[in-house]
């Protein structure tokens, strides 16, 4: 990178100084760590999230881009879980299968969808999602909200788990659907969610429960994220495996299909992998005019 050049980054445009002022930071600030630099950058640059928090997930993965194309070098990156991969799945009684729940949502109900906020809640989806999602547990990237789905009767017994997360940066069939040019995109691309987990364990046969759960999700998630982010979601979108699933319990709670993906994947930049895996691609408008304020905000 030149020492005149800006950057695209995130939805964001840096400047030639802007770069600069990072690397005199990361040079100077030599004793701090990674997400310290961040942070720290954030907050010169006013990069924040418009809860106000400071965008230091994006700020690290900007600052590693930087550090790959030599234009600064970070310190040693310090243990824990990388965004994006695998990691340790806890094994516990409480993960392990029940008896078969086999009759209808009335009779197991009410179902409920609850928001997973304590440690204990993140272990018990981390290790439902581990070990019995065909994708298994990921770190998520980014901005992210997660589910555990509880049964009422004859007890309370966990039969799911639902994450919801960062959307595609780019989706050719829902950036059409929705018509916004390349500027409006970067723009609004915050105010879509990925609906990136869906579990209902394979011991539960309870008809219905799938769509429940996207109904009693769909209505809890628009309140869950702004009060967590700031940000109004107006459309939620999710792929699926075409291999595997039909996406029946999608379409019976209104989504809409919209296409099939090209195949790569988010991270293949290089277009190593075009049609290998093609998914059918859903949304869902979490408001009545959503594609409409997705193109014109």
């Amino acid at each position: 990178m030149s020492a005149t050049a800006s950057k695209s980054f995130g939805g964001r445009q840096f400047r030639s100084e802007e770069l600069c002022l990072i690397r005199q930071v990361v040079t100077g600030c030599a004793g701090l760590s990674r997400e310290e630099l961040a942070q720290t950058v954030c907050e010169l640059l006013g990069w924040r999230r418009p809860s106000g928090r400071l965008k230091a997930r994006e700020c690290r993965d900007l600052l590693e881009q930087l550090e790959e194309e030599g234009w600064l070098e970070l310190p040693s990156k310090r243990a824990g879980r990388p965004r994006g991969l695998r990691t340790e799945i806890p094994v516990t009684a409480g993960g392990e299968p029940d008896k078969s729940l086999v009759g209808t949502v009335r009779e197991f109900g009410p179902v409920l969808a609850e928001a997973v906020e304590d440690e204990a809640g993140q272990r018990l989806f981390r290790e439902l999602v581990g070990r019995y999602h065909y994708l298994g547990y990921r770190v998520p990237f980014g901005a992210h909200q997660r589910y555990l789905i509880w049964v009422s009767r004859p007890q309370r017994l966990v039969v799911g788990a639902v994450q919801f997360s960062s959307p595609a940066w780019r989706m050719a069939v829902r950036d059409r659907w929705i018509g916004w040019d390349e500027a409006t995109r970067k723009r609004n691309l915050q105010r879509i969610v990925s609906n990136s987990r869906f579990l209902v364990l394979p011991w539960v046969r309870v008809k219905n429960l799938a769509s429940k759960v996207l109904s009693l999700t769909q209505c809890q998630l628009r309140r869950d994220w702004e009060d967590r982010y700031g940000v109004e979601l107006l459309l939620a979108e999710t792929l699926v495996d075409r291999a595997r699933y039909r996406g029946s319990c999608y379409r019976a709670a209104n989504w809409i299909e919209l296409g099939c993906t090209s195949g790569r994947g988010r991270m293949d930049a290089g277009h190593q992998r075009h049609g290998c895996a093609p998914k059918t691609v859903l949304v869902y408008p979490l408001v009545p005019d959503a594609a409409r304020r997705l193109r014109e905000a």
